[in-house]
């Protein structure tokens, strides 16, 4: 006997087929890294039969290729969580520093900007607030792409920074903070109830660094959630209804995740990360004076090659950050 209504629930539809292309994918690459493994195997016995020494550096090369595509693979198996899978809505905030804290924060999208296209997912730019020297207060933007959320999740901290200042004119080194928080962004097959007697929209003209930028019509739009006091606001698109879609998707995402550690909370404090942007309290330190280093504080992991990592070279970390929480999980 069929159980009634199950099957032909679309909802339900819907997510056994996501559910379907996720282990293909992942079998997919297990069926690649054995292809490559049997490929290697056969090419270093040939090399063996023949004592030819010159493939050496070739197989060599290759070998590095899998096990850093092993290794990928090994970090991206710990990605079970519910809403691992889905885009990720990220916000960086300026802290302690200035104007130095403010550059630090548009270094910080570069880096992850750059990132994301390393990894195959597009991005799109919410909203931002421009420092009043240089840089940003603030800036939120969305990253799309299969489990942009549970690679991207591993940022969300304090990061801090060590440098000569570029805006010193004695060339003091200084220290600046800036905040990550890393948000899933809601599947729309997930429903959250959002009453409209309960959400002001405010509308204004958007601006640019100045003047000469300032829009002619109220395009920006800006959310309040009264029962939560949430607030999103966005301006990067020339059109009201289109800013107030991307505002909306924002802050429902902003709800969920609010709702989500409200759960669980109750198992375990789940703000120990979002602690004061400022001394002490950093997940990851960038140095680049006086000398040139990259560290991880939760997970050890470290680089020298700075330029890389500011440019996006973020694998090392998000790997070593996702083997991390999964040992934590599993103690």
């Amino acid at each position: 006997m069929q159980r009634p209504g199950f099957w032909d629930d679309p909802k339900c539809a819907q997510a056994t087929a996501q559910e379907r292309t996720r282990l293909e994918e992942k079998l997919s690459v297990w069926r690649r890294l054995e292809d490559s493994a049997s490929d290697l195997s056969l090419l270093l016995e040939l090399a063996l039969e023949e004592s030819d020494e010159s493939q050496c550096d070739d197989i060599g090369r290759r070998v590095e290729d899998f096990l850093r595509e092993l290794e990928n693979y090994e970090a991206r198996r710990t990605l079970s969580g519910a809403m691992d899978y889905n885009n990720a809505i990220i916000d960086i905030h300026a802290g302690a520093g200035g104007t130095e804290s403010q550059d630090w924060v548009a270094m910080l999208l570069r880096m992850y900007m750059r990132y994301s296209d390393r990894c195959g997912f597009s991005t799109q730019l919410v909203d931002s607030l421009a420092g009043e020297a240089a840089g940003l207060k603030s800036v939120t933007f969305t990253v799309s792409g299969p489990y942009a959320y549970g690679l991207l999740q591993t940022e969300a901290g304090i990061h801090r920074l060590v440098r000569i200042s570029p805006f010193d004119s004695q060339s003091r080194r200084h220290t600046s903070f800036a905040s990550v928080f890393v948000t899933p962004e809601v599947a729309e097959d997930i429903v959250i109830e959002l009453n409209d007697k309960d959400i002001r929209i405010d509308t204004y003209r958007a601006g640019g660094p100045g003047g000469q930028h300032v829009n002619k019509t109220s395009s920006a739009v800006r959310l309040t959630h009264l029962p939560t006091g949430i607030v999103v606001q966005c301006q990067d698109e020339k059109s009201q209804h289109r800013n107030k879609d991307l505002a909306m998707k924002v802050l429902k995402a902003r709800i969920y995740q609010l709702e989500q550690e409200k759960r669980a909370k109750e198992i375990k404090d789940m703000h120990d990360n979002k602690k004061d942007i400022a001394w002490g309290s950093q997940i990851r330190s960038y140095t680049l004076q006086p000398y040139r280093l990259i560290k991880d504080h939760r997970t050890g992991c470290e680089s020298g090659n700075v330029d890389a990592v500011l440019d996006g070279d973020l694998d090392g970390f998000v790997k070593a950050a996702l083997l991390w929480k999964a040992e934590g999980e599993a103690a």
